[in-house]
């Protein structure tokens, strides 16, 4: 018997590439709302408790809103907004993060899609603070690079006018006032005692993502040198699928932030040397950002292979 799959929210740009992903399945049976049905409140319920999986690609409040509206005690949901990424009885949906996290999401009924951003920064940051190398209490900063298709329709659209501002050309950074919206669960699932002091940055190119933690290897337990700590972090995600370590060298080649869009991967690099290291994880800010870890995580509550329609 076919899963039955609502999207509430399937106009937007989380919501669309998940269709792309799951569309033509012959697994998966998809519910698709009337356009004109769509802030239809007594409709959305009707799909909302139809399904065995819902994602919610709305607003926060939308998405809480979405929720309030189920009522089938069977209906399973994997929320792409914010809304409930660090709420009580949410599970966080990165399946690689913590031992034992894919199990629990595979008998999970709420789970609560990781931001791209926060992916990112988690990814090298988790192995560390697990280890022991990175004090809970270390002044950690994080600088996250991502194509303009993160920003949603508003945001592609002022990037692919044909007449635009010449500053657009240019990267650009924001949430300047360090409160971004991602600093939650980059805290709480760090294991991290305060906010990483974190500036975002969007530039010229739809899709892409690079993220990084700079070191002082000083400051770390037992000063490990670059290559000490590529081995620790290689060790923590061996065989985990999606997310892989390339190999450490002194030297490594420029990386380009757009290198694996279109996937589902996550790279993450070391370099450095015994005084300094730099994390960073290069990834697609709507694959392994956003939607593809959606489908990830829808594959994995279905209890099917989680690379279904990823590959």
């Amino acid at each position: 018997m076919k899963a039955k799959v609502y999207i509430d929210g399937q106009s937007g740009t989380t919501g669309l590439q998940i269709y792309d992903r799951i569309g033509l399945r012959h697994d998966l049976e998809l519910l698709r709302i009337a356009e004109e049905k769509r802030h239809d409140i007594e409709e959305r319920r009707r799909f909302l408790n139809s399904a065995d999986i819902v994602f919610l690609c709305l607003p926060d409040e939308g998405a809480r809103e979405a929720v309030s509206l189920i009522e089938n005690p069977e209906v399973r949901v994997i929320d792409a907004s914010t809304a409930h990424r660090t709420a009580e009885g949410w599970t966080y949906g990165f399946p690689e993060l913590f031992p034992g996290q894919r199990e629990k999401i595979a008998q999970s009924k709420r789970v609560a899609n990781p931001g791209c951003h926060a992916s990112g920064f988690l990814a090298v940051t988790v192995p560390l603070t697990a280890s022991g190398i990175l004090p809970a209490d270390y002044p950690l900063s994080c600088m996250s690079l991502t194509g303009y298709s993160g920003g949603g329709k508003k945001m592609i659209a002022q990037y692919e006018q044909e007449e635009r501002p010449l500053e657009l050309s240019s990267p650009g950074l924001y949430a300047l006032g360090l409160s971004h919206k991602h600093l939650p669960e980059m805290k709480k699932y760090s294991g991290l005692q305060f906010d990483p002091v974190f500036v975002p940055v969007v530039d010229d190119f739809a899709q892409g993502m690079v993220t990084s933690i700079l070191l002082e290897n000083r400051l770390l337990k037992g000063a490990p040198t670059a290559e000490e700590i590529h081995g620790v972090i290689e060790h923590y995600y061996g065989g985990s699928g999606f997310v892989s370590v390339k190999p450490y060298a002194e030297k490594q080649p420029t990386l380009y932030a757009n290198a694996l869009a279109g996937s589902n991967k996550m790279e993450i690099t070391v370099c450095g040397n015994s005084e300094q290291t730099a994390v960073i994880a290069c990834f697609d800010n709507l694959g392994k950002g956003a939607s593809g870890a959606a489908v990830q995580n829808m594959n994995i509550m279905l209890g099917i292979d989680e690379r279904c329609g990823l590959e």
